[in-house]
């Protein structure tokens, strides 16, 4: 098969009123949710999709880089293309990951070619289930969190994860009502990336010690990202006190970087995301690492249901002792009501993914196993802009959040 097309399209799903936030630190303000649709096509017409990060500069670069080198090429061996793509063009950092992301397009094809799911080219699959936890709560009350928690439960998941920001009593108060809400054997993760990035609000290492062991005493699945991620030290140290367990990764920007986070002793779960991180060939890399450890590993998930079944494909290929959990992410519906709605997300799929009992049950159709709507590009068109801005009380000041994490300049 040669390819014939790559194409990266933007979308965005524009809120009809901007979320507005209150937060220990001061306001955060959504005004949309951006996704990414890789479509590639080879010269006899088969199309292989998959999703990509929601930002403007990774678009110019598969539409122009890696577009330029990979239209004309033979797609045979994916691993044999992704070494001379690499060799050719000694690409920087960035665009590497990005190839590692357009990758997860070249396996949806691969596999409709040769009639397999992806999970047969990535080593073949072991389970045709992961397990799933709710994830959504952002800035709420105490209340607000515990009737997320109770309506996840009610779901059939067996874990919710919530982002506290409120102050430290408030941040532990609303884990307790959680509990109290759900019960003793429901998972609670905790994603305090919040807690960082207060400006002078921020919590200070002894407090965060001191929040993490309240917290712990009912019992966190996890505490996730409660320090900088590049602090690997302050995450060793926490992780030392045994005061909770703690799940890091998401922003690690190398994959020396997560060796060190995994063979440091610095997390007891492990999390990256398939489409930011460096796709299929990056998370294999990781898993061996996590394995040998005696590690978890968790993907995150952010997006789109494209981005959840393109992680799972990967995921049941390893046991379940080292890929646990898939973060499954909880928008409103007409029916139900979490942090905000996102339609885009589901409706990039003509059918729904299968949950049951709270897990993913994975496609064995050709490829990804899914089929992708393309009507999406058109009704959900590119809107430019930061989708999230975070105001601060001190230092007073605002920042942008592009993408899924890059941070753009704070304006005082």
């Amino acid at each position: 098969m040669r390819i014939r097309s790559v194409q990266a399209h933007l979308l965005s799903y524009v809120f009809p009123q901007p979320v507005e936030l209150s937060f220990f630190g001061g306001t955060r303000q959504i005004l949309k949710r951006d996704a990414m649709l890789i479509r590639v096509e080879t010269e006899n017409g088969l199309v292989g999709y998959g999703p990509g990060p929601g930002s403007g500069d990774a678009s110019e670069q598969i539409n122009g880089i890696i577009a330029s080198w990979l239209v004309g090429r033979l797609l045979g061996d994916i691993d044999a293309l992704r070494v001379q793509f690499q060799q050719s063009l000694r690409p920087s950092p960035l665009t590497a990951k990005l190839y590692g992301t357009v990758e997860v397009a070249l396996y949806d094809l691969v596999g409709k070619a040769h009639g397999v799911p992806v999970s047969e080219l990535l080593g073949g699959r072991i389970r045709d289930r992961i397990k799933c936890y709710g994830s959504s709560g952002m800035y709420q009350s105490p209340e607000g969190y515990a009737a997320e928690a109770a309506l996840c439960q009610q779901l059939g998941f067996s874990a919710y994860k919530m982002r506290p920001a409120a102050g430290p009593e408030a941040d532990v108060a609303a884990v307790k009502a959680m509990r109290a809400a759900t019960g003793p054997e429901f998972g609670l993760m905790v994603d305090a990336h919040a807690w960082w990035r207060m400006g002078d609000r921020s919590y200070a290492p002894e407090t965060i010690h001191r929040v993490a062991e309240q917290m712990n005493e009912s019992e966190l699945t996890w505490l996730e990202e409660p320090l900088p991620p590049a602090d690997h030290a302050a995450y060793r140290t926490l992780r030392d006190a045994g005061l909770v367990p703690v799940a890091s990764g998401e922003h690690e920007s190398s994959y020396d970087g997560f060796l060190d986070l995994i063979e440091g002793g610095c997390v007891d779960f492990v999390q990256m995301d398939v489409v930011c991180q460096g796709g299929y060939a990056l998370g294999r890399r990781i898993f061996d690492a996590v394995e040998q450890e005696g590690l978890r590993f968790a993907f995150h998930a952010w997006g789109s249901d494209l981005e959840l079944v393109a992680a799972a494909q990967l995921g049941v290929c390893w046991p379940e002792q080292v890929v646990e959990w898939l973060e499954y992410p909880l928008y409103s519906q007409p029916n139900r009501k979490f942090m905000y709605p996102f339609p885009l997300a589901t409706e990039m799929l003509r059918e729904p993914l299968v949950i049951e009992a709270g897990e993913l049950v994975v496609p064995r159709s050709p490829g990804l196993g899914v089929e992708i709507d393309e009507s999406v590009i058109a009704k959900f068109p590119w809107v430019p802009g930061p989708w999230s801005y975070f105001t601060l009380i001190s230092p007073p000041g605002r920042f942008a959040v592009t993408g899924d994490h890059a941070v753009t300049g704070l304006d005082r």
